[in-house]
């Protein structure tokens, strides 16, 4: 099964940033490490047969800790963390590995009192390969099961999308699945 697309959101980052790098509790420059639980995620991108795709774009973004975006248009009174980078662009490596360092996201209101579960948007290309947009979730998060995203997809779906615990305190996988374009 491939990975499920889902919406962009309002929140793309627009800001031009130097550092986009894997590690996003930390910016470039400055001292200190964002607020709130710091989570490893690692995966693998495949295609539609299992077959592992090295090379393949990785742009992610989210909201920080306390569920606020680094962006313009975000008006929540949610404080921003200056420590926190908030978006990284990626590239898989070996065998299509990935991985990055961020913070738990936090969820931020919609329209009261509805609120988004924490989340991190992801978008993927590679040349041959069909683009993906998707949102990563995880396991164990009370809004789940009120998001209204979240619960419009099947099952199998939210399955596919909810990147798995492992272990480790703090770590989690995620795996990947792209249509080839031709």
């Amino acid at each position: 099964m491939l990975t499920p697309r889902e919406v962009e959101g309002p929140f793309y980052p627009i800001t031009p940033q130097k550092d986009k790098d894997a590690d996003l509790t930390q910016v470039e420059g400055k001292v200190g490490r964002a607020k709130g639980t710091i989570i490893d995620i690692f995966g693998q991108v495949f295609d539609q047969e299992g077959n592992a795709i090295e090379d393949v774009t990785i742009d992610l973004w989210q909201a920080n800790s306390y569920g606020k975006y680094h962006h313009p248009h975000d008006n929540s009174e949610a404080p921003i963390d200056p420590h926190f980078q908030g978006w990284a662009i990626l590239q898989s490596g070996k065998q299509g590995r990935f991985k990055f360092k961020t913070v738990m996201p936090g969820a931020y209101p919609l329209n009261a009192p509805q609120q988004r579960t924490p989340h991190i948007h992801i978008k993927i290309s590679k040349y041959g390969y069909e683009s993906l947009l998707t949102q990563l979730y995880f396991p164990d998060q009370p809004l789940n099961d009120k998001d209204g995203l979240f619960k419009r997809k099947s099952k199998q779906e939210q399955k596919m999308m909810t990147a798995k615990k492992t272990s480790k305190s703090n770590e989690y996988r995620y795996d990947i699945f792209l249509q080839k374009a031709f």
